[in-house]
């Protein structure tokens, strides 16, 4: 029995009427001296010459290596041998491969590789599965084979793809191209008009998103649709690749997709690090610009932030208050992620902010002694306890100092401290109940002092520490009762360490005055005994030391 009779009918057409817009091989394409390579093109029309790492580039690359199958295109040898109509054809294929299709589709790559075993000189259509080609009509509409363009992409780590292309569609979507196939045809006299032109793609980054992006140019519905099922991650690839080749339309449809989507993260700074590296046009971008950038940012950041603070100090919820200082805080300080370039936060308005607060807490301490009468508050806060509103400016105080030492910027705070007078004079006759919030304040500052986060002057801490160490130790026991996130055994060691940077005659004073306390109300009192064993080792066993350095 022949060939025609073991053949199974079929109603294709003749392959040599059929249109065709795309197709791609795996194979290896002929090396013909028409090939013309894209980045040689590029190279030629800035008055460059052609590089040899880009020959070699081209030479060297190994269409079956294991990277191409790893950007998801599959090798040669993987595919079932059998006959895979490209996307241009519409009638159904053979099940099984006859010799004469065999010989069909290895026409074209038998003439490159002669020596190359059977299998590898044979070209197989691969199809996109979610790629719907032109009807035939439009493809045709120049007349001439539908195939008349053989892009080789190389991967830039390796890997071959070859699509065989539409000169009309590519001409139409991507200048680069169009510029590429004119100069081909203009080479010379001697290549017929009907050859096929061979243009090569070197160091191609994402050889599948490359294909992807030539898809869309074939594509017949709005390509949007396609955008929206691959992701706003791939249609930035996209993106890329269609700036890179200058497709305006695929440039446009993607630009106008990710304006209308939300981005994560890890998309944003993609986003962001593609439009540091390529121009668009503004008109284009200006939606998409508007939410990656703000304009006048210096003030607006500043003026966002004392905002922000105001809002946060004068609120009157203490679960939202909490809820936003850690926000803030954690958006404001140094080690932020989101910090991206922004100035530093006005040292002027945070010490507005703290100087109203402490205003606040005099007023309040006024009221407690009954100095103000109670009808004069704010308005919003009648009906709450006074407590509770005393509580609430050390907390907006204790958090505004936080983040002044955050920025290195809370040397001033301590003099504003040390000078309040009107505070000192209040608390000795003010409840203990309330009078050991104050003292929170103190706790921050020797904290911040005993553990090296604070630098200040010797008359700044000398100063803090004559005013606000008799009420510490006044106050101490309350304290260990009502910590509030207080660590009383960080408090005690930072309190010794800072009393230790004085001089020591003023060491001497604080250190007996504590001492006095200490025995007296033992546990209520801070306990500085390792401070004081220090102090009295430097004052009196070395004494003898110092009065031999002095009668020198």
């Amino acid at each position: 029995m022949d060939d025609s009779s073991r053949r199974k009918p079929t109603s294709r057409r003749d392959p040599l009427t059929r249109r065709r817009s795309w197709c791609c091989s795996f194979a290896v394409p002929p090396s013909s001296p028409d090939s013309i390579s894209i980045h040689h093109s590029k190279a030629l029309r800035h008055g460059k010459p052609e590089t040899p790492l880009a020959k070699s580039a081209v030479s060297n690359s190994v269409p079956n290596s294991p990277q191409s199958a790893k950007s998801g295109l599959g090798l040669v040898g993987r595919i079932d041998p059998r006959r895979i109509l490209s996307p241009g054809r519409v009638s159904p294929i053979d099940s099984d491969p006859t010799v004469d299709s065999i010989q069909e589709m290895g026409a074209e790559s038998s003439a490159a590789v002669d020596s190359a075993p059977a299998a590898r000189s044979q070209s197989f259509r691969v199809p996109s599965k979610r790629f719907r080609p032109p009807r035939p009509e439009s493809s045709s509409a120049g007349g001439g084979n539908a195939f008349d363009v053989r892009l080789s992409l190389r991967g830039k780590k390796g890997g071959l793809l070859v699509l065989e292309l539409n000169s009309e569609v590519l001409c139409a979507n991507s200048e680069v191209f169009a510029g590429l196939i004119e100069e081909y045809r203009k080479k010379g006299s001697s290549i017929s008009s009907s050859s096929m032109c061979r243009i090569e793609v070197p160091e191609v980054e994402n050889l599948s998103m490359f294909r992807e992006t030539i898809e869309l140019m074939f594509e017949e519905d709005d390509i949007t649709k396609r955008l929206l099922k691959i992701g706003v991650f791939r249609v930035i690839d996209v993106l890329e690749v269609s700036a890179g080749i200058m497709f305006s339309k695929g440039v446009l449809s993607c630009l106008k997709y990710l304006e209308a989507v939300p981005w994560t993260e890890e998309e944003e700074e993609k986003l962001r690090d593609l439009f540091t590296r390529f121009k668009f046009d503004d008109v284009t971008t200006r939606d998409i610009l508007s939410r990656l950038y703000l304009l006048d940012s210096a003030d607006s950041e500043q003026n966002l932030a004392r905002q922000l603070v105001w809002s946060i100090t004068s609120s009157t919820d203490a679960m939202a208050r909490n809820e936003l200082k850690s926000l803030v805080k954690g958006l404001l300080c140094k080690s932020s992620v989101y910090e991206k370039e922004l100035p530093d936060l006005n040292k002027e308005d945070i010490y507005a902010i703290c100087q109203s607060c402490l205003d606040s807490l005099v007023h309040l301490f006024k009221e407690t002694s009954e100095t103000v009468s109670s009808e004069k508050s704010v308005k919003k806060d009648v009906g709450k306890p006074l407590i509770e509103r005393i509580s609430r400016q050390v907390d907006n105080i204790n958090w505004l100092l936080e983040i002044l030492l955050d920025r290195q910027m809370a040397e001033e705070f301590v003099d504003m401290w040390a000078n309040q007078e009107e505070l000192l004079k209040m608390h000795e006759n003010a409840s203990p109940m309330v009078r050991y919030e104050l003292s929170r304040v103190s706790a921050v500052l020797f904290i911040a002092m005993g553990t090296r986060k604070l630098h200040c002057r010797t008359e700044s801490r000398s100063g803090l520490l004559q005013a606000w160490f008799g009420p510490m130790l006044s106050d101490f026991g309350w304290l260990q009762r009502c910590r509030k996130g207080l660590s009383t055994k960080a408090l005690e060691e930072a309190m010794g360490q800072a009393l230790l940077t004085l001089p020591l005659k003023q060491q001497y004073l604080l250190f007996m005055e504590w001492f006095r306390n200490f025995s007296k109300h033992g546990t209520e009192c801070p306990n500085l005994s390792k401070a004081f064993q220090i102090w009295w080792r430097r004052s009196f066993l070395r004494g003898s030391e110092t009065n031999a350095i002095e009668s020198r």
